[in-house]
């Protein structure tokens, strides 16, 4: 009996030692280059990349062309982040919510609203209503600021050369003054709407960046998974340019999550190029350096949203972070500030 467990214990010893030595093994492989160019989303100075949430949209309106001039203003080298929907009469406008209840101050669903109409009204993106289930739910409240001062077009500073369209009214942005207004900047796209209005606006989307020759600085988001797999079939059959830029959605990052944890990251092989995630999900937290030189081993930048809070954004700085996205571009170019003063 004892000669038996002696074996037994030989032989689980064994596949044991082999195990290890196939995980090492694995874990010092190199890593494949996921996104195979020079990837336009991973930071190129000791700081990560200043990303303007909706164009900063706690000092301006979301997601409005003056907020994206007021963050230009902090850093000409801003990334814009954005996000699209598609309207009744097929064009792409920024905006975080499918309808206009939350920001406007009219309602209804953005695709069953002309954009001509939007204009033609002068609806005001500036606000910031109370609303439940995309839903006006009660009085209407104009932006303010963090201090209570309300703003207007003509607060914002302009680059020379460049007019308020409107004195008092954020009128509605299309995508395309966004890439007409900064052609050098980088942009995030997010498209909010799902379904055949989400491919709808992906299509059109796509035409914009062919037409501004756009690809090599924009990336597109969604957090439907329809779209995440339509930018890979779009990759796959290659209907778009070799460098064509995405972000995954939550099974994504979740995989790679994992095997970064294993250390079997070598396993992941989505052709995206950049993880926007948050600091923590689900009590796990995302926000270390392992995380993030895992992913630069895959030559894969890393955006963290939405931090507003100064202590999160020296953390993110000091993991090495590829761009940091906030409500305040200010608040965020102080702290790059302070932080290279501190290395000097």
């Amino acid at each position: 009996m004892k000669i038996k467990l002696k074996k037994g214990w030989k032989i689980t010893l064994t596949v044991l030692l082999c195990l290890t030595l196939v995980y090492s093994a694995i874990a010092l492989l190199p890593r494949s280059q996921n996104y195979a160019f020079e990837n336009p989303m991973r930071t190129d100075r000791d700081l990560p990349i200043l990303i303007a949430h909706g164009g900063g949209n706690k000092e301006f309106p979301d997601n409005t062309l003056e907020a994206f001039y007021n963050a230009y203003s902090v850093d000409p080298r801003v990334m814009m982040e954005t996000d699209v929907s598609i309207t009744k009469d097929g064009v792409v406008i920024l905006s975080h919510d499918t309808t206009l209840d939350r920001k406007t101050n009219v309602t209804g669903a953005i695709a069953d609203w002309n954009y001509s109409d939007l204009m033609a009204q002068k609806i005001d993106f500036g606000y910031t209503n109370p609303t439940q289930d995309g839903v006006l739910n009660g009085e209407r409240q104009h932006f303010k600021d963090e201090n209570g001062v309300e703003k207007f077009p003509t607060d914002v500073t302009y680059p020379n050369g460049v007019s308020p369209r409107d004195e008092k009214v954020f009128l509605a942005t299309t995508l395309e003054d966004l890439l007409v207004a900064f052609p050098e900047s980088r942009i995030n796209v997010e498209i909010k709407q799902g379904g055949e209005l989400g491919f709808k606006a992906l299509k059109e989307v796509l035409r914009l960046l062919e037409k501004h020759e756009a690809f090599d600085r924009v990336v597109l988001a969604s957090f439907h998974e329809e779209m995440y797999d339509e930018y890979q079939r779009l990759q796959e059959a290659e209907e778009v340019p070799a460098n064509f830029m995405y972000s995954p959605s939550y099974d994504g990052v979740t995989r790679f999550f994992i095997t970064q944890l294993l250390n079997a990251d070598l396993f992941f092989g989505d052709k995206m190029c950049v993880f926007q995630v948050p600091m923590k999900e689900m009590g796990f937290t995302l926000a270390t350096k392992h995380f993030v030189d895992t992913a630069h081993k895959h030559n894969l930048a890393v955006h963290f949203w939405t931090i507003n809070d100064p202590e999160d954004m020296k953390h993110l700085i000091r993991i090495g972070a590829d761009g940091i996205m906030t409500d305040y571009p200010h608040r965020l170019q102080e702290v790059f500030d302070a932080y290279t003063a501190e290395q000097q």
